[in-house]
């Protein structure tokens, strides 16, 4: 996916049958019944644009970051095309049972603040609009640190990072944007009970209440 006529040929794809995620959503929710809360996800924007333009993984996504400056109307076609497939499948997954829905922008870390507010975050909203007032939006980001606040602009109920970002910097993003914090921790699976914080980061959660790991 590297030129305009590629983005032609693609956004006139729609999300399809959704049967099989229906489905599954129900039944999943159905076994988990009402104590425990299931979250459903979609890919963020950019994410998906990242993975359609390099074909596969990448460390710096040099090639989805070239099209956006070189060709910024297919550029933004295809994260419009993207947005709306996003949104269709959180709204697919809340009206099936999900309780809250997060978008997932695993590859925005490799973006300058200003490219993201401008070729991304409108996107990225977008996507997040579809749940408003239905259900608790989270919207998490890897490597994100640089652009919390404006992620958190996007609308959202929740705010999550990974294991880079400081609890300080999340917490004051939560509190300018009255939103929750989140984390995913990558060596907790392995420390498991005892070991719940890094160092740098059990100062600052310990004494905010509004933060979930």
């Amino acid at each position: 996916m590297r030129t305009a006529a590629d983005v032609d040929r693609l956004v006139g794809h729609e999300l399809g049958d959704v049967s099989m995620i229906t489905e599954a959503v129900r039944l999943v929710t159905a076994e988990l019944g009402t104590a425990t809360p299931l979250i459903g996800f979609a890919g963020a924007p950019f994410t998906l644009a990242a993975y359609l333009v390099e074909g596969r993984g990448s460390r710096d996504h040099l090639a989805a970051r070239a099209m956006m400056h070189a060709d910024p109307d297919a550029w933004r076609r295809l994260l419009a095309w993207a947005a709306r497939l996003s949104a269709q499948f959180l709204t697919v997954q809340i009206d099936a049972g999900a309780r809250a829905v997060q978008l997932f922008d695993s590859w925005a870390g490799s973006l300058s603040r200003a490219d993201y507010v401008e070729r991304v975050a409108p996107h990225s909203a977008a996507a997040l609009a579809a749940a408003e007032g239905r259900v608790p939006r989270i919207h998490f980001g890897v490597g994100t640190g640089h652009l919390l606040t404006d992620m958190a602009a996007c609308g959202v109920e929740a705010m999550g990072v990974d294991y880079r970002t400081p609890w300080t910097k999340l917490q004051r993003c939560c509190r300018a944007y009255r939103c929750r914090a989140t984390s995913t921790r990558r060596s907790w699976p392995q420390a498991g009970r005892r070991w719940r914080r890094t160092p740098e980061t059990s100062s600052s959660a310990g004494r905010r209440p509004r933060h979930t790991s």
